[in-house]
């Protein structure tokens, strides 16, 4: 897999992980996912699979795994998050 980050996916994923997810001491989990932010806010952490990921400002980001499998199956769970969760706020059309 490219090392390409799909930030709108990350940031889509996130936001639907936050809404829809069981919340579990200041995280929230979602099909395997869990989500959360720095104390300020303005860094994401998505984690699962054996995948840890951080998007900072000016969308830097890091990424940490063992093989392409790990990250190959994470991209692809926070694909389904992202396709089978609605948006708050919004209906599907």
């Amino acid at each position: 897999m490219k090392n390409e980050i799909d930030f709108r996916l990350i940031l889509d994923a996130y936001e639907k992980i936050h809404e829809h997810g069981e919340a579990k001491q200041g995280q929230h989990v979602l099909d395997g996912i869990t989500a959360f932010t720095d104390h300020d806010g303005y860094t994401v952490f998505l984690e699962g699979h054996g995948v840890k990921f951080r998007l900072e400002f000016h969308n830097k980001y890091h990424l940490d795994y063992d093989n392409g499998t790990q990250l190959d199956n994470f991209i692809r769970a926070l694909k389904n998050i992202s396709e089978g969760y609605e948006t708050p706020g919004r209906e599907r059309g």
